[in-house]
């Protein structure tokens, strides 16, 4: 039995996309039953945020286990095959388990290192559990995922990725500006966990007006009342429709949307240019990935772009770097680790079964001993039969404690197979090791 793991996010969607694919609370233990229908899939886990739409399932063969999600997840979402192959990323065993953590740690959310998405990971694998979803695979994952989650965020300085690139990109906008006066009114382009944390922190720099733009009003809304009733200050929601018009007299916009392709062309910032009266020039802050802001709209007079790209010198932003750097290494260890027990666990039962047939051995002959040498006393047949069991363990020692570190490398269903047929186990008397695909992308 393998992990398998079928996904839409922010990296992959636009969220027009992501709105249909979302799952409710009342849904998900619908959508659950209908995948564990399937006889391919035993267990199921659903993380479902506004950014993102996880499924993680115990299945035992790849191709129709996928087969039975991809139908799953169409009806819920009236998506065609063909649209959800354009959208969705699929991992298998070891890179569905990789992707787990990655998630867990924050390094896959649109702010990096936030932990909210620890929370929604705890909130999935207690619905699992209490809809009896999650068998044991799903419960070891789903718990170890969350120790590493919580190990990345207690020992480096993740927390604070998000928050430093919009401070550094702040700054650096605030620097170009020169002898300009202090910037006042904001653009903020996305409501989301990016957005918000740009909110903040320009209420906290002291802007006083802000206007949240999105792609739907009541979020911009519901973002605009918080950074209002927080800080005190002026905030507004808007939609995309209003893009032109809200950029015509801000002394800073700030992008973060999450979408897939470019949020504001450069006929958008021109129209905003026709309209301006405030003489400073206009600083857009992209911090969008892919771009939020075509290019092109920097070569505008009196249009600066300051980029994700262009602030990689920082030593703010390194000082970021370094903490997702060093979150990406305790993931490598945890995977590397979490993975080294499994692929001891599943030689397991293949040494069981040979210690077992070593155990038969040993009593039929300790039995035909008996029979050949009646008159052996209790204390004689006693002591023969320990040493025949002793020779037979340490025989056996050897071979089966390498297995196991063998089974370590990755190669252990091939070492397995060795002792499977040298000793000529029977073929039930051990557990076959699943094999191992990763990378696989394509719902076709």
């Amino acid at each position: 039995m393998s992990v398998l793991l079928f996904g839409v996010s922010h990296r992959s969607a636009p969220v027009s996309v992501l709105e249909r694919l979302s799952v409710s609370d009342s849904d998900r233990p619908k959508l659950v039953d209908a995948l564990l229908s399937s006889r391919t899939v035993s267990e199921a886990m659903l993380v479902s945020t506004c950014n993102r739409v996880e499924i993680y399932a115990v299945v035992d063969a790849f191709h129709p286990a996928l087969e039975a999600v991809g139908q799953v997840i169409g009806d819920h979402s009236g998506l065609s095959v063909a649209e959800l192959t354009d959208h969705a990323y699929v991992r298998y065993s070891e890179a569905a388990v990789e992707h787990l953590f990655t998630v867990a740690a924050g390094l896959d959310s649109m702010v990096v290192g936030e932990q909210q998405i620890l929370g929604q990971i705890r909130t999935a694998y207690s619905d699992a559990d209490s809809n009896q979803s999650a068998g044991s695979t799903l419960h070891e994952l789903a718990q170890k995922a969350l120790r590493v989650g919580k190990r990345v965020h207690s020992e480096t300085g993740i927390d604070r990725a998000g928050a430093s690139v919009v401070s550094v990109a702040v700054h650096r906008a605030d620097t170009i500006r020169g002898d300009q006066p202090p910037m006042r009114r904001a653009v903020v382009l996305g409501a989301g966990a990016m957005g918000s944390l740009a909110t903040s922190q320009l209420a906290g720099d002291g802007v006083t007006d802000i206007t949240v733009v999105n792609r739907t009003a009541a979020r911009a809304e519901q973002v605009a009342a918080t950074v209002a009733e927080k800080y005190g200050i002026t905030a507004r929601g808007a939609t995309f429709d209003d893009i032109a018009s809200v950029m015509a007299d801000a002394d800073i916009v700030v992008t973060c949307t999450g979408s897939v392709a470019a949020v504001v062309q450069v006929g958008d910032v021109h129209s905003a240019l026709t309209r301006r009266t405030n003489p400073a020039p206009l600083m857009i802050c992209d911090l969008g990935l892919p771009r939020d802001v075509d290019p092109a709209a920097g070569r505008l007079p009196g249009v600066h772009i300051v980029d994700i790209e262009g602030l990689r010198g920082d030593d703010q932003t390194r000082a970021a770097e370094d903490d997702a750097l060093a979150a990406r290494s305790i993931v490598a260890g945890e995977l590397a680790e979490y993975l080294a027990v499994q692929r001891q666990a599943e030689v397991t039962p293949t040494v069981a079964a040979l210690r077992q047939r070593a155990a038969d051995v040993v009593e039929a002959e300790i039995l035909r001993l008996q029979g050949r040498l009646p008159d052996l006393d209790g204390d004689q047949r006693d002591e023969v039969a320990k040493a025949v069991r002793r020779v037979a363990d340490k025989l056996l020692h050897a071979p089966t404690v390498r297995v196991k570190q063998l089974a370590s490398s990755g190669r252990g269903d091939h070492y397995a197979e060795a002792l499977r047929e040298l000793f000529e186990l029977k073929p039930g008397a051990a557990e076959s090791v699943s094999a191992s695909e990763s990378g696989i992308e394509d719902l076709r």
